[in-house]
């Protein structure tokens, strides 16, 4: 496994796994078989609703000695429901409870969204509604700056709580503001990767601005059919010009994406819950795109996001909520 090295000198793994949609059922057996497949970074969230089952996972690795703690790379995220600076400690504190872990490696702020606060003996994880047992359930939002919970951020860094701090799903503009006045910068940016979404300038600023980046949903529309929030002809993968290109250097279609990705300078995060994919993810190591191939590649973006609050949070939560216009 390659590294990203972040501004601090610390290692992020170039792959991980990411844990959303994984059923709570597999989750713990699906964390002990990419530890297995050579997985040394995890990418969690209290929203995904399994952090107790990946805690049983890691603990379950630990224990047959396939890892130590130190050889993982672990991250989580600020769900928006936390965003006042006297809930981000406990947020952090809950979610290391759950994977069972005394420190992250990475801790997000999930979403530049602030949400009133639930608390953890009223529902956890709390999820978008504010009251789904409501006649008419909505997103109730909460007046607070980033500036106000980024410093709550700064603190659970100062005191050891997580090597890094960074964002995810914020942009350019939002980007440039918390430079201007942040004490510790933003180490890593999470946004939405692939070929119908290359995000060009965003990803030269961070690289401009000694801010690592890492992509989700690498492989783009495959994580939103289930969701209906993506369309079967919409997938990147039967694009016929990556197709081409597997076939050239014997690799799958899949493989070709992630490698593009790799080239880019960016972390990814691929989600999968089956053996074989999660050792074809990550065998992209041991071949390189020209730079025709990658032009090719970077050629098919349509600036199609498919996850998107300003489009989603209307359809599924009955609140407007655009963070991207």
């Amino acid at each position: 496994m390659k590294n990203v090295q972040l501004k601090s000198g610390n290692q992020m793994p170039h792959i991980g796994l990411g844990v959303w949609k994984i059923d709570p059922g597999q989750t713990a057996d699906v964390i002990c078989a990419a530890v297995e497949a050579g997985y040394r970074h995890f990418d969690c969230a209290c929203d995904y609703g399994n952090e107790a089952e990946v805690g049983i996972g890691l603990q379950q690795v630990f224990e047959s000695g396939k890892a130590t703690r130190e050889d993982l790379w672990i991250t989580s995220k600020l769900w928006n429901t936390y965003h006042r600076p006297e809930h981000v400690q406990p947020a952090l504190e809950r979610t290391l409870s759950d994977l069972q872990l005394n420190y992250l490696d990475l801790y997000l702020v999930h979403f530049p969204i602030a949400q009133k606060f639930v608390p953890f003996e009223t529902r956890y994880p709390p999820g978008w509604f504010s009251d789904p047992d409501a006649s008419e359930p909505r997103m109730e939002l909460d007046n607070v700056s980033i500036y106000e919970t980024w410093r709550a951020m700064e603190r659970i860094q100062q005191n050891g709580l997580s090597r890094e701090i960074g964002v995810s799903n914020f942009g350019t503009s939002q980007l440039r503001d918390m430079l201007s006045w942040a004490k510790i910068p933003p180490a890593v940016l999470q946004i939405e990767l692939h070929p119908y979404l290359t995000q060009e300038k965003l990803l030269r600023f961070c690289q401009e601005s000694n801010i690592a980046v890492t992509g989700f949903s690498p492989l783009g529309a495959l994580s939103y059919f289930s969701l209906k929030m993506a369309q079967p002809d919409e997938s990147v993968v039967d694009q016929p010009a990556i197709g081409q290109i597997a076939e050239k250097h014997g690799k799958t279609a899949a493989q070709v994406v992630l490698r593009w990705a790799i080239q880019r300078g960016t972390s990814i995060v691929p989600k999968t819950t089956k053996c074989e994919r999660l050792a074809e993810n990550l065998k992209v190591f041991d071949f390189e795109l020209s730079l025709d191939e990658m032009a090719s590649i970077s050629s098919l973006n349509q600036n199609r996001r498919f996850n998107d609050p300003g489009d989603f949070c209307e359809a599924a939560f009955n609140t407007f909520c655009p963070i991207y216009e």
